[in-house]
């Protein structure tokens, strides 16, 4: 019989969800933190992302060329409001 992986052990001992005092489940601490910090980090990348694309639109660009950079802006965007969604969220969870 082979040993658990690192995942497998970490979903054993991993605490099941908590019921917050309107009856909603709140998930681990552990786990609210962590998942608030990748969201953190991502926000990080994404901010660098727009800069760059804003930096990038001020330069002379064919057309077909500002439309690349138009889907890149528009998606940055979109992750960026997907990323404050989920920050929200996980806030909400460790209130």
């Amino acid at each position: 019989m082979s040993a658990p992986s690192k995942q497998q052990s970490v979903k054993k001992s991993a605490p099941e969800a908590t019921v917050g005092a309107d009856g909603s489940a709140k998930m681990p601490l552990t786990a609210n933190r962590q998942l608030r910090s990748l969201a953190h980090d991502l926000s990080n990348s994404l901010e660098t992302i727009m800069q760059a694309s804003y930096l990038l639109a001020q330069a002379e660009l064919k057309e077909a060329d500002k439309k690349w950079l138009e889907m890149v802006e528009s998606a940055s965007r979109d992750a960026a409001r997907i990323s404050r969604e989920m920050r929200e969220i996980l806030r909400a969870q460790s209130e």
